[in-house]
């Protein structure tokens, strides 16, 4: 819901933009700075839907899990290594820890236990 509502803030800040345009001629630069940052918005949050995922489930075009990390019992391989970061998965109330590849920089995440 939260996503949506932020989504729709952008589309009305980009609509206020061209409308700026639209009655103001001289008001072009304020106008397009409204459309542009309506846009980013927007754009911004689609794209941070799509970003937190493994990349593994990214060349697979897998769709998001349900939350609460990768399974405890599938490898990570060997360059894996465990963070000090915890946080509580929202979408199963677990607690979890992030593990990080220092060479390629991919995070994933296991449930703590």
């Amino acid at each position: 819901m939260l996503r949506g509502l932020i989504i729709a803030g952008g589309v009305l800040i980009a609509l206020a933009g061209f409308g700026l345009i639209a009655v103001d001629r001289d008001a072009i630069f304020p106008g397009l700075y409204a459309v542009v940052v309506g846009l980013v918005v927007v754009v911004a949050t689609i794209i941070e839907r799509q970003r937190y995922r493994s990349a593994a489930a990214e060349r697979s075009d897998a769709p998001p899990g349900p939350g609460g990390g990768e399974p405890l019992d599938a490898p990570l391989g060997p360059s894996f290594h465990a963070t000090d970061e915890r946080f509580v998965d929202p979408t199963s109330n677990r607690p979890m820890r992030v593990w990080l590849d220092p060479g390629s920089g991919e995070r994933r995440y296991r449930e703590e236990g």
